[in-house]
């Protein structure tokens, strides 16, 4: 017996959740502008908060690509023999926070700078009789930031002669780099804000048009989330139509984009975020906070009308 009103319960539970479901769609239709008014809210929005996020993606991504490429440069003395060099190896290797350490021979710096010259490499050429350049060791931290202090330990360590990781542009560079970041967080928040104010108060007239219906059905001893539902299923159809068009825009807008410049900022060592990947987190988060300000529009509106 028991289990048999467990699956009454289970098939009254679906039917009434069903009854909501076409109660929403159904409230979409009757308020035909007021539909279109939230809509036209949630889009207008959600295309802003898209070329935002597009905006910082990349940028986010620029920023992170060039900190990694930050890394400390250890030169080695002219005078220092290879046991020294060893020596030295192993103080590196227990430096706290680095990464990585590449060795880099006199032979394989000049013919790196020769190759980065491209065709004016030629004029190097001649230095590989007498090659001026010193042997290195390539530090990589485990963080960027940290590359400062390492710099700072090794170049006291015997047998360096010098110490380069672009002292003075490193620390801007840093500096440049938080200060992008925290705006671009404050800007998306902000716009969040602004659409979750905007949005909510477009709903909210929606269901204000509506209050005397809520009133009657809560006098008729319709309980809070009977009466909740439907515009909960309201607002997530509001939010999730609202980014359709959003995602669309913003995708097919980055798509041609990334065509057009994304070899073009490869000689500055730039990537942009690749079109799939970009297309794929837009469309998951437009989709989704779309979805969140809808039900949140609704359901902090339609609150109020609920003490009868």
């Amino acid at each position: 017996m028991s289990v048999m009103s467990r699956e009454v319960n289970t098939v009254m539970k679906l039917r009434t959740l069903g009854r909501h479901g076409k109660e929403g769609i159904k409230n979409l239709g009757r308020n035909g502008w007021m539909t279109f008014a939230s809509i036209s809210a949630v889009t207008v929005a959600l295309i802003l908060v898209g070329l935002f996020l597009s905006v910082m993606l990349n940028l986010n991504k620029i920023a992170s690509e060039i900190e990694n490429n930050v890394e400390v440069r250890v030169y080695v003395d002219r005078t220092a023999s290879q046991a020294d060099q060893q020596q030295l190896k192993e103080k590196l290797e227990k430096v706290k926070d680095v990464k990585s350490i590449n060795y880099q021979s006199r032979k394989e710096g000049l013919n790196n700078l020769i190759d980065s010259m491209g065709d004016d490499g030629d004029v190097f050429a001649s230095l590989k009789k007498e090659n001026p350049l010193p042997d290195a060791f390539i530090l990589k931290t485990e963080k960027p930031k940290q590359t400062l202090t390492v710099a700072n330990t090794v170049k006291r360590y015997p047998h360096v002669s010098e110490v380069r990781y672009g002292k003075g542009t490193v620390e801007k560079l840093f500096k440049f780099v938080d200060i992008a970041r925290n705006i671009g967080v404050v800007l998306i928040i902000g716009l969040l804000f602004t659409s979750i104010f905007l949005i909510a108060n477009t709903i909210k007239l929606t269901i204000v048009a509506r209050r005397k219906e809520i009133e009657i059905m809560k006098l008729v001893g319709a309980t809070n989330s009977f009466v909740r539902w439907p515009y909960f299923i309201e607002g997530l159809l509001l939010g999730v139509l609202g980014s359709i068009i959003p995602i669309v825009l913003v995708t097919l807008g980055y798509r041609e984009i990334y065509l057009r410049f994304s070899g073009k900022f490869e000689s500055f060592f730039i990537e942009l975020v690749p079109y799939n990947t970009m297309s794929f987190y837009l469309s998951l988060l437009l989709l989704l906070i779309g979805a969140v300000i809808g039900v949140w529009g609704s359901v902090s509106s339609v609150r109020k009308f609920l003490k009868v």
